[in-house]
């Protein structure tokens, strides 16, 4: 009993262990390695909340862009009159309800329709806000002026990506995890043992769109010039994508790990070979798909299997 409780209770440590490493980088690394760090940890946020939902259910969402993109603008219209805290609880909320909506109208389908519906919703949206914006203030973007310092967004992102994880390891042991999981097994026959799928689905749609609409309105701050171009850039959707799957979307440590190592190499290559970085990524993502179709996290599993029968 002992050995079981202890073996449960060492992620939660090791979880706490790494946030409280992470949390000391602003002040003790460059400038430029905090800003790495900080990207390291959008990625975990985003990656490990997408796999929360689609890692389980087996559902390929491409929205990310489009919830990180409104958290961003919630950030931009509330930092003026609300509390910080409160403008991270906004875009999280804005993501979430869209979400909702998003859910209600599409996860009946699967599959490349739902693919490609979510991603189609992601540039609706997109297109929708430049029009109202153009509508609105006869222009497109919105200038930032005061905002949080460095250490205070890199913090909020750090307990963002500290609370996905969290919610990503006790989803997958309670009977909501449960029961995304048995909708990603046979969702026909999740239905006859009583799931409410529908609701299920939509409610793990609405809980990842959450954690991107509070990373995208932490994030907003670091730019002082937002447009729906670069805040719902396809590019942020499709690299949490590639960066969960490479690491392994049904497991929580892979998109960590897959997260720190895509966004180390980001920075590395962007700086020498710009277009070094995408091509690795693109590599790994064949190599992965027909050698570990489970991801990196595979590995960790047949290693450990491997100890197990010696």
């Amino acid at each position: 009993m002992s050995s079981l409780s202890s073996s449960s209770a060492r992620p939660w440590l090791l979880l706490g262990a790494a946030a409280a490493l992470a949390a000391c980088v602003p002040w003790v690394a460059s400038e430029f390695l905090s800003s790495v760090a900080l990207g390291c940890l959008m990625y975990i946020a985003l990656a490990t909340s997408w796999s929360l939902f689609c890692g389980a259910t087996r559902y390929l969402s491409l929205a990310t862009s489009a919830f990180f993109g409104l958290g961003a603008y919630a950030s931009a219209v509330l930092l003026d009159v609300l509390p910080w805290p409160l403008v991270i609880l906004g875009g999280a909320t804005i993501a979430s309800a869209v979400a909702l909506l998003m859910g209600a109208a599409v996860l009946h389908l699967r599959g490349t329709y739902f693919a490609v519906l979510t991603f189609g919703m992601t540039e609706l949206i997109r297109h929708a806000l430049t029009f109202v914006e153009k509508q609105v203030s006869g222009t497109v973007g919105r200038v930032l002026t005061e905002v949080p310092s460095n250490e205070t967004v890199y913090l909020t992102v750090l307990a963002i990506a500290v609370l996905a994880i969290a919610t990503a390891m006790a989803v997958k042991r309670s009977r909501f995890g449960l029961a995304l999981a048995g909708i990603g097994a046979d969702e026909q026959r999740a239905q006859t043992l009583g799931v409410d799928t529908r609701r299920v689905k939509i409610a793990g749609f609405a809980l990842t769109a959450a954690f991107a609409g509070a990373v995208g309105a932490a994030m907003a701050v670091r730019w002082t010039y937002i447009e729906p171009a670069a805040v719902f850039s396809p590019f942020i959707g499709f690299q949490t994508v590639l960066i969960a799957m490479i690491g392994g979307a049904a497991s929580i440590g892979g998109p960590v790990l897959a997260a720190v190592v895509f966004s180390v190499l980001s920075e590395t290559l962007r700086l020498q070979l710009p277009y070094g970085y995408m091509m690795v990524l693109g590599l790994l993502l064949i190599l992965c798909v027909m050698y570990l179709p489970e991801g990196l996290a595979s590995l960790w599993r047949r290693k450990a299997k491997g100890v197990r029968h010696v």
